[in-house]
Order: structure tokens, then sequence, then C-alpha cells
């Protein structure tokens, strides 16, 4: 375990996949908020370097995918349960990466950054730090972002709370959102859009680019 020292919190570390303990703890959840960190932004070629997992109760995990890693049974096991909402901002990159390293087809996505772009029409700020700024009233800190992630020796405190930051506020954004696209009778066309992820993020993973286009 890791200690979170700006929420005096524990976060769990683990290597290649969930313990069994932890996915125990998860399996019961009704939502769970995933993110991924990778050594860059093109599949295929820049492998994924770490998953953050939090559900509904806040624990959060943060899992290492070492070099040469291909399969992580409990975290596919969760993410493709039908039965449990994930929650991701900018959902189709992470749903690519998750399933071109680690063969994972994540199903039932709600994505934070969709959902802003249909509910929060009134600007163009759909960053997830510009979206919990103004729905929850929180300051992310981003300046770990652009990071090596790969570190196979020890990946820093920063990176572990920024990590742990990116996944922790999800769900109550999700929540946020859900109401603003209800109130405005966007959700139906939201959940469509959230259908189509997986086909968007094959078609990067294949390096397709703009097909909708004229």
């Amino acid at each position: 375990m890791i200690k979170n020292d700006i929420y005096s919190e524990e976060i769990s570390f683990c290597e290649n996949d969930l313990t069994e303990e932890l996915f125990n703890a998860y399996k019961s959840s009704k939502y769970l908020a995933v993110d991924t960190e990778a050594m860059g932004l093109y599949h295929g070629r820049d492998r994924l370097c770490l998953v953050q997992i939090c559900n509904e109760s806040n624990l959060t995990s943060c899992i290492k995918i070492e070099i040469g890693s291909r399969k992580a049974a409990r975290i596919q096991n969760l993410l493709e349960d039908k039965k449990i909402m994930k929650i991701f901002h900018y959902a189709r990159f992470d749903v690519a990466a998750l399933k071109c390293n680690l063969t994972i087809e994540t199903q039932n996505i709600f994505c934070t950054k969709i959902a802003s772009k249909l509910a929060r029409t009134y600007t163009n700020k759909h960053g997830l730090k510009d979206l919990i700024n103004e729905l929850l009233g929180i300051e992310l800190d981003k300046s770990s972002q652009s990071s090596d992630w790969g570190n196979e020796e020890n990946l820093s405190q920063d990176q572990i709370n920024y990590a742990a930051n990116d996944v922790k506020y999800l769900i109550k954004a999700m929540e946020k959102l859900t109401l603003i696209l209800k109130r405005e009778k966007r959700y139906e066309i939201a959940q469509k859009c959230f259908t189509a992820i997986p086909i968007h993020s094959e078609l990067d993973i294949q390096h397709f680019i703009n097909i909708f286009e004229h």
C-alpha cells in the first residue's frame, strides 16, 4: 500500500493485475472509474504502463503493467462485466489502450468528456481539470501528466497522486453530468455515443483517421 499524502488515504499499488482481495472488493461495485497511463498516444507503439481504478466507496488502486505483460484476468473480468458501469474521461483512448495491450473488451461505458461536450455547451473547456473544477470545486494538479510512466524502478509519489486523482472524482462528475443531460433531454443521445466508443477505439488501434469525414 502507498500512502497518499494529499488525501491521507491509502492507494493500493499492484503489479500486472489486481490482487484477489481487491478484485473481490470491486466486483460488487455499481460504478468503476477507470483511467490509464501509457508511454505515448500511439497504439501499438506506446505501451500501457498503469491502470487506475476507483469505486463509489473511494477504494483506489493503481496497477503497474510491466513490459511484456499481455493479460490481466481480474481487471478484464471487471471491465467486461456488463452490470458495472465503467466511467472514463476520454474513454476512446483508454478503451483502445486496454484492448490493444491487455485484450480487454470494455463493456457498459460512460465517458465524462463526451457527456461534458453534450451537457456543457456553454463552454469549450472539456478537459478533466476544468470539468472537475467547475462541477466539484476541486483544483487538480496535472503537472505529472507528461512524465515517464514506464519507469521500471519506482513511480514517484507525485505520479501516484496524479494517477489516483484522475479516477477519484469521475463518479461524482458522472452523476453531475447525468443530471444536466437528463434536464436538457440529451441523456439518450449521450448513451448512443457511449455505445459507439469501442468502434472508434478499434479504428484508432488500426490507425484509421477521420473515416467519417467527406
